[in-house]
């Protein structure tokens, strides 16, 4: 699968520079629609989930604007891309200074996605491809979740898991483009963006998203 995936990405996508982040290139389509035809096509899955790997949305493009203005956050750190997508925020955490990144996704064409796009960019670093929001947050100093607050379930479950990994003394950073289902009273904003998302299916036509950091659990709130 992981052969047939690479593939599939190149065939599907071009190399092309990141609106707002010179330095960095990622393999992106230019049609969701047409991209997700082909992966229910090629998967013979009519449910095959929206190719979210193959465009630069404006939570990740938030973190990564971010992370080039404040290296220092991951410099010499261990790292965690929760819903890496594309691995943009992965990449850029390791033009940062950091340490180790591993980038998590549930889709093999994601994982495949960030392979390639790690390599367009000369960066080393480590892809898992499977649910990890029922394990315990891994051994690492910082997680980065950019753009994981469109569906309320999801948003919830990993609003959750974050949380549980900012009690044992996890830095978060989330990137959003302020969706409805990011919980305000959780979150502390500490930079805004004018972003361009690399595909007309992002919500509402927003062109800012920002980085927040986790507040702390507010009294008696449960997960």
């Amino acid at each position: 699968m992981v052969t047939s995936a690479r593939a599939f990405v190149l065939r599907h996508t071009r190399l092309q520079d990141v609106p707002g982040l010179g330095g960095i290139r990622l393999h992106l389509a230019d049609d969701v629609l047409a991209l997700w035809r082909a992966t229910q096509e090629t998967t013979g899955d009519l449910d095959a989930p929206l190719p979210y790997w193959a465009f630069a949305w404006g939570g990740g493009l938030a973190i990564g604007r971010y992370l080039r203005d404040h290296p220092e956050v991951v410099r010499g750190r261990r790292v965690l891309d929760i819903a890496s997508g594309s691995g943009l925020c992965a990449i850029a955490a390791m033009r940062g200074g950091a340490a180790a990144v591993t980038a998590v996704d549930i889709d093999p064409f994601a994982v495949a996605a960030i392979g390639v796009n790690a390599r367009a960019n000369g960066q080393r670093l480590d892809v898992v491809c499977g649910h990890i929001l029922d394990d315990e947050p891994p051994d690492v100093d910082l997680i980065l979740a950019g753009d994981c607050w469109y569906e309320e379930g999801f948003a919830g479950r990993i609003t959750a898991w974050l949380q549980r990994a900012f009690d044992r003394g996890i830095s978060v950073r989330i990137g959003d483009p302020d969706r409805r289902y990011l919980p305000p009273d959780r979150v502390h904003r500490i930079a805004t963006y004018e972003v361009r998302s690399t595909t007309d299916l992002e919500d509402l036509g927003r062109t800012h998203a920002s980085v927040h950091e986790l507040r702390q659990r507010p009294v008696g709130a449960a997960d």
